[in-house]
């Protein structure tokens, strides 16, 4: 199975894979909407929402894209185009590419908020959940919001996205170090 990637109105992702499942042919493939969990702060109150790992973006995971699938996907409303479009057929995701969808698509429905922990020089250590793997490719840390920046490439482009994180630390000295979250 192949991987595109179909470019959806920003914010209407969700409203899109309804569409798509609701529309009167027979899908053909599957929809993947990675998302991740964020702490959000407003007004004092701490809220954890979804977001898309790629806002604007859906995969399609299908054997092939002909022209009536594409006739029919581009029906669709708040579909923009697919990307990678050459002439008139899309281009499936590379095998680098591919390998950075699975890794958020082995999170389930959505990557939640990452442990991690900071050693004695404070750069962040990942310890579980979607930023493991991806500590070569983080940019900056806000320790006050428990958020770390992650340059992400796809198709050879690159762009940053927020993930969350809980900081994880060591408490008691000696040969038993239990965990605490802070």
């Amino acid at each position: 199975m192949d991987y595109y990637v179909l470019q959806v109105r920003t914010g209407g992702e969700d409203d899109f894979i309804q569409r798509y499942e609701r529309s009167c042919f027979a899908p053909k493939g599957r929809l993947f909407l990675p998302k991740r969990a964020l702490l959000v702060r407003r007004a004092g109150k701490v809220s954890r929402k979804e977001l898309p790992v790629f806002p604007g973006y859906v995969f399609l995971e299908t054997e092939r894209v002909d022209e009536e699938t594409r006739w029919q996907i581009r029906h669709i409303e708040g579909f923009y185009r697919f990307l990678k479009n050459s002439g008139n057929n899309p281009t499936p995701l590379s095998d680098k590419d591919r390998a950075l969808l699975h890794h958020f698509i082995s999170f389930g429905k959505r990557a939640d908020i990452s442990k991690v922990t900071f050693d004695e020089n404070d750069r962040i250590v990942v310890l579980e959940g979607p930023l493991k793997g991806l500590e070569g490719k983080i940019i900056k840390v806000d320790r006050r919001k428990s958020r770390a920046k992650v340059i992400l490439d796809l198709y050879e482009k690159s762009f940053p996205i927020d993930f969350g994180f809980e900081e994880v630390k060591k408490v008691g000295q000696g040969g038993g170090a239990s965990h605490v979250v802070t």
